[in-house]
């Protein structure tokens, strides 16, 4: 059975050290990078490298929770580049090997909650 928390808690620390050989290690060559909000899917370890390694910014990835199960993950990330701060929920989906198949990122928008439900709940 693959260490699937592991392999994502590897792949977050990587990244975030910019440890492009630790990182690349983890994928497959056909991993597959989609951010579903934009539309975007990069194929390919090389193209998903280059595109993290070109990402433009001093961007940090900080973990705040991660879920696994099986050969999937779940992670909850505090992104911040400068002054800007999002989070991102992030699923691994990781081969029997033990490598990463699939990354998909999706970074919701913040809004403004709607008017009439003040009485239950409280901003933070």
């Amino acid at each position: 059975m693959t260490d699937t928390k592991g392999i994502a808690q590897t792949y977050f620390r990587a990244l975030e050290a910019r440890d492009w050989t630790a990182l690349a290690e983890l994928l497959t060559d056909d991993v597959v990078y989609e951010m579903p909000q934009s539309r975007e899917r990069i194929i390919g370890r090389d193209r998903y490298l280059r595109f993290n390694q070109e990402y433009p910014g001093d961007w940090h990835l900080a973990v705040r929770r991660i879920v696994a199960q099986d050969n999937c993950a779940a992670a909850w990330i505090d992104a911040r580049a400068g002054d800007e701060h999002q989070d991102a929920i992030v699923w691994l989906d990781v081969d029997d090997a033990g490598r990463i198949t699939r990354v998909t990122d999706f970074w919701p928008e913040n809004y403004e909650p709607p008017h009439g439900r003040e009485h239950l709940t409280e901003l933070y």
